[in-house]
């Protein structure tokens, strides 16, 4: 009977060290995104038009065609959070519409491109909505 009580620890012992190694390797990343591409020291505001609305994960996109000055429209890529994280913000599916006059608080990307990462959007009406 000693034996089975010593196997029964030694077991004891190596389920708990298992478990022990999967929790540390299974612990999320904090960094599944670098925001490097952004210039997170600069706000800029733009004013177009919503071309689409992509309610994905892992980040929502807004994409919004911003007058030029030339006669033309900037196709404007904004990336926002996870789709779980805006909803708790009070974003929906629906919140924007093809169409949709926006405005778009946001920092620009370092490369001069046209997109960035969303500070906040205001909906027509003047709602806001922070990322």
């Amino acid at each position: 009977m000693h034996g089975a009580a010593q196997m029964l620890r030694t077991l004891s012992k190596l389920s708990l060290l298992s478990v022990a190694v999967v929790g540390l390797v299974a612990q999320p990343s904090s960094a599944h995104h670098s925001f490097s591409m952004f210039d997170l020291k600069k706000d800029m505001t733009i004013k177009g038009t919503v071309r689409e609305f992509q309610w994905t994960n892992p980040h929502v996109f807004l994409e919004v065609a911003v007058p030029n000055g030339r006669g033309g429209t900037a196709n404007w890529s904004i990336e926002a959070g996870a789709p779980n994280i805006l909803a708790r913000k009070g974003w929906k599916r629906s919140s924007f519409q093809v169409g949709d006059q926006v405005e778009v608080e946001l920092h620009p990307l370092r490369s001069g491109a046209p997109g960035g990462a969303l500070v906040s959007a205001r909906k027509p009406g003047g709602q806001e909505l922070r990322g």
